[in-house]
């Protein structure tokens, strides 16, 4: 029988009555023909919950205990879904992590998958059992420990289940009903793309579009898994949502395929730093160690003999950056005049595979924002991505203007 994959998100089986329509919707694809494996998340807000239970109790917690405690909202849910199976007689049973096995790398509460070999699941199957439910976002490390993947995991174990089955897609239901030009809370001329390319997707999510997990992303591009995202609240018919593939699989398209914006970023400037070779090496290595995740960075002009550094990273991590940055002053490792955080800033970027073969995006973008009267504090390109950093009080009113320059809200 061909394999499906269909992973339930955290509000689509917030409590029973999503669960019962979710395993509706799986039922319907067992009556096509389908052995199906379903991913589940948690309960929407449980995880949440468990991690507070787990930060009251133990603020040093050991890693290991907390992926005891946060992976169970997981099996809660495959418990009760496999179980409301059973009563629509549809031959279901629960799996967790372990029983798989998913095997993973030790790195808890942020492991990597390694392997999922598919026999136990595959011999069940065979057997008569028409759908594994499959407790997402865990895993098994090599001392028989259970991790966890790290937010948004279950994504991944959906698409990872997928490429081991070798499934002919992979659902990911949710609350919206596909991937848009861009946020629709933001700009409702926004559309609903009916497919998007696989690294147009992974530049969306990872600058800030919430749909989809990049390392679920990140996997399906490796791996040729068709990824269809579909809203868990509505009807469907074949056609519904976004299909995210290859490249070649979509005929036409927009220069620009979508809008992205991040709210939470900062632009730390490091002034006055000694022009010389290790520098940046120094600067940027030190910021890794600690934990700072780097986005954007422009080197000022040298003058006499000195420079400045600027870069991004999320709001969340300036005051650890500042920490680190002080303390290798401090040691003589180097020497600044001044390091300036600015909270007050956003990210905004174009992203499109249709920019690899024209040109002027760029010189288009920069006009709507100068049309707009709004200044850019610091750009980054690649091959199909721009991003600036602005003010974020500019930040909606770039995300639309940019939306209408590209006529986004018209098909391809």
């Amino acid at each position: 029988m061909p394999v499906l994959v269909m992973k339930f998100g955290g509000t689509s089986v917030a409590n029973l009555d999503r669960i019962r329509r979710a395993a509706k919707r799986v039922g319907v694809e067992v009556a096509k023909g389908y052995d199906v494996i379903v991913i589940v998340s948690a309960m929407s807000g449980k995880t949440n919950e468990l991690v507070g239970w787990v930060d009251e109790t133990s603020p040093l917690y050991d890693a290991r205990e907390y992926d005891a405690v946060v992976s169970s909202g997981e099996n809660v849910t495959a418990g009760l879904m496999a179980l409301t199976l059973q009563e629509m007689d549809v031959p279901a049973r629960s799996w967790q992590g372990w029983q798989v096995p998913l095997k993973t790398n030790s790195a808890h509460s942020q492991a990597r998958i390694e392997e999922i070999p598919p026999e136990n699941i595959r011999a069940k199957f065979a057997e008569g059992m028409k759908v594994a439910v499959v407790a997402g976002f865990q895993g098994i490390s090599p001392e028989g420990r259970i991790t966890t993947l790290g937010r948004g995991g279950s994504d991944t174990t959906a698409v990872a289940f997928a490429a081991a089955f070798e499934a002919e897609r992979c659902d990911i239901y949710t609350d919206v009903d596909g991937v848009y030009t861009t946020d629709p809370r933001i700009c409702d001329k926004a559309r609903k793309l009916d497919k998007i390319a696989f690294e147009e997707m992974l530049e969306l999510a990872s600058l800030g579009a919430k749909v989809l997990q990049t390392r679920s992303v990140e996997l399906a591009m490796r791996y040729k898994v068709k990824l269809r995202v579909l809203s868990s609240f509505e009807e469907q018919s074949d056609e519904a949502g976004t299909l995210v593939c290859d490249e070649e699989e979509i005929m036409e398209s927009n220069v620009v395929a979508g809008v992205a914006y991040s709210r939470d970023e900062a632009k730390l400037t490091v002034q006055s730093v000694a022009d010389r070779p290790g520098i940046a090496a120094t600067i940027f290595t030190t910021l890794s160690d600690a934990g700072v995740n780097v986005d954007m960075i422009v080197q000022d002009i040298s003058e006499e003999g000195r420079t400045d550094m600027t870069f991004s990273c999320p709001t969340d991590q300036v005051a650890r950056a500042e920490q680190a940055l002080l303390a290798i002053k401090e040691k003589g490792e180097l020497n600044y005049a001044e390091l300036l955080a600015d909270r007050n800033v956003a990210k905004v970027s174009v992203v499109g595979i249709g920019m690899r073969s024209q040109s002027g995006v760029a010189a288009k973008m920069f006009k709507v924002l100068s049309d707009e009267g709004i200044n850019i504090k610091v750009i980054t390109t690649s091959e199909i991505k721009i991003s600036v950093l602005i003010d974020r009080k500019y930040m909606e009113l770039a995300v639309q203007a940019l939306h209408d320059a590209f006529e986004l809200q018209k098909a391809g």
